[in-house]
């Protein structure tokens, strides 16, 4: 096992706490992302990820790792660093249980964690077979079994097991496999972003070196994580190893401008952004 990175440290001003406020997912997905960060001197919380995009927006985090659509909707965003969390396959962590065939789905219920892969779904049951199925939002800790949708979306660590009644769904799709399938491109689930006016000049090298310790120490992660999550640890290192990307690359980009132009095209994205400053990776904002 790799030691954590090393790298120079913030420091809060006597005046006041001045370290930067970041923001990451809850789920096992972020912990190769966030390895070594709360010792960095920086201020680190852990939310949902609807919920980060909502502090973000109201300015209570500097920097978070928000859903990718988000990256669409706020303020400005930019993206801050070329760490995400993303696939290139099945992911196993954002699955849709279909109680009737997907062409025939006319509800749809939805984590109430999930944007990116809420979106996601209405997206591939447009394009796929024409359908836009009525929307609700199945809360935390509520289960499949109270809601009567068609579909029912579940993201992050309880999508990881399957739920009671799992015999009942006639189809069940791993939403990551099927985007990869159908577009030929990656999909990202998860990017660091700011607003437009913050300064990240410091940020931005910690967040990849945060990701390329993460890397380097999956299997002692994994060792860490696993009985948490109700997994095996050969199951937890295959999954955050094999079905999880954690590089924003050229591909990655090009996905998330499809992906972009789809979520637009159902007005679930505001339509004719620039996204040439947003998926830049700038460490100023300008």
């Amino acid at each position: 096992m790799t030691r954590p990175f090393s790298t120079p440290v913030f420091r809060p001003s006597r005046y006041g706490d001045t370290r930067p406020r970041l923001g990451a997912v809850q789920y096992l997905n972020t912990r190769p992302l966030v390895h070594g960060l709360a010792s960095s001197g920086v201020t680190l919380s852990y939310d949902l990820p609807s919920r980060l995009a909502d502090q973000l927006a109201a300015g209570e985090l500097d920097v978070a790792l928000i859903p990718s659509i988000e990256l669409f909707r706020g303020d400005q965003y930019r993206v801050v660093s070329d760490a995400c969390i993303g696939c290139r396959g099945p992911v196993m962590s954002v699955k849709l249980f279909f109680r009737t065939a997907p062409e025939r789905v006319q509800s749809l219920a939805v984590d109430e964690g999930s944007r990116t892969s809420a979106t996601l779904a209405r997206i591939l049951l447009a394009e796929r077979f024409g359908i836009q199925p009525s929307v609700e939002v199945l809360p935390i800790g509520s289960g499949v079994g109270q809601t009567s949708a068609d579909a029912v979306l579940l993201i992050g660590d309880r999508a990881l097991s399957l739920p009671p009644g799992e015999a009942s769904f006639q189809v069940i799709w791993d939403l990551g496999d099927e985007w990869c399938r159908w577009t030929g491109l990656p999909f990202v689930f998860a990017v660091w972003a700011a607003r437009a006016r913050f300064d990240t000049r410091l940020i931005e090298p910690l967040l990849g070196r945060a990701r390329d310790a993460g890397r380097s120490n999956l299997a002692a992660i994994a060792a860490a994580e696993a009985a948490g999550h109700g997994l095996t640890v050969p199951q937890c290192l295959s999954y955050l190893r094999d079905n999880l990307h954690y590089e924003l690359g050229p591909a990655e980009r090009e996905a998330l401008s499809l992906f972009y132009a789809l979520a637009a095209k159902l007005s679930l994205a505001p339509a004719d952004l620039d996204l040439s400053t947003s998926l830049s990776t700038a460490s100023v904002a300008r």
